[in-house]
């Protein structure tokens, strides 16, 4: 493999588009081919990337040293399938994808080619890829798969700031599943709050700009002292009278979020006596 390694990726969104900037910015590889699943959108990925050439079909991928699947989950096994049979995978190739949830076995069928496989997944959201490019250093990325392979993506990802944390394949839904906790079910906690804001006569902007500083604070303290010090609020007080009211009064307006208030309660009961053991 050559000092900068050709880089070829296969379904070029947001994730697979930040990481190749990073990687051009820090002339860490040589760009190859994007396949989207239209040209146009392979061509505005490589706009963003500052490299690369999109193409159209499978066929039309070059060789490349190292190549990311960063379609869908769904889709990454099928996608790996197809490019096993073309020229772009050799006996030296690496081909990985970012996927939480998929084990590094999923590419199977480039390693029957004879190529190195992984998974090499950045616990961080990649909504707004320019934040990202620019706060991407000290993200941990959760690891596993050929060990040929991820001694060649170490150091690509050491060089945009990036470090690794090595996972059990077999705990590799539960690994995920822990990221969903921490960011995509935070987002629908964060809405069903503005909903209940609504409900009280706060306009949505307005609740957002009186959110922000408890959730900032929230987080923080999480964060540095850990989430048993960190609960405030009535359950940390053992105020079960106010509970009550709340969780009665959101029942009456919203079934679902009455239950969903009654379930986060009582997990939070627990972590509230965990935290008072201690």
């Amino acid at each position: 493999m050559s000092t900068r390694p050709t880089l070829t990726i296969i379904g070029c969104g947001k994730l697979g588009r930040t990481l190749a900037r990073l990687w051009q910015m820090n002339g860490c590889v040589v760009i190859h081919d994007v396949l989207n699943t239209s040209v146009e959108s392979g061509e505005q990925a490589t706009q963003f990337i500052g490299a690369g050439t999109a193409v159209a079909r499978f066929a039309d991928l070059r060789s490349a040293d190292i190549v990311l699947i960063a379609t869908p989950d769904d889709h990454v096994g099928a996608c790996c399938e197809a490019i096993a049979q073309t020229r772009c995978i050799t006996s030296g190739t690496i081909v990985f994808h970012c996927s939480g949830a998929l084990p590094a076995a999923v590419l199977q069928s480039a390693r029957e080619r004879s190529a190195a496989v992984a998974s090499v997944h950045p616990v961080r959201s990649f909504a707004m890829p320019e934040k990202v490019i620019r706060e991407f250093a000290g993200t941990y990325c959760g690891v596993e798969g050929d060990r040929r392979a991820l001694e060649v993506l170490r150091p690509l990802f050491a060089a945009i700031g990036a470090g690794f944390v090595e996972i059990d394949p077999a705990q590799k839904v539960l690994y995920h599943a822990a990221a969903v906790f921490a960011s995509n079910y935070l987002v629908t906690l964060l809405d069903t709050a503005m909903q209940t804001y609504g409900e009280a006569g706060v306009p949505p902007d307005v609740a957002l700009k009186m959110m922000a500083p408890l959730v900032r604070e929230t987080m923080e303290n999480v964060l540095q002292i850990g989430p048993e010090h960190a609960l405030t609020g009535p359950i940390a007080r053992d105020d079960v009278a106010t509970v009550l009211r709340q969780y009665r009064d959101v029942k009456r307006w919203n079934k679902r979020y009455g239950a969903l208030y009654k379930k986060l309660g009582k997990v939070t009961a627990a972590l509230a006596r965990r935290g008072r053991r201690k």
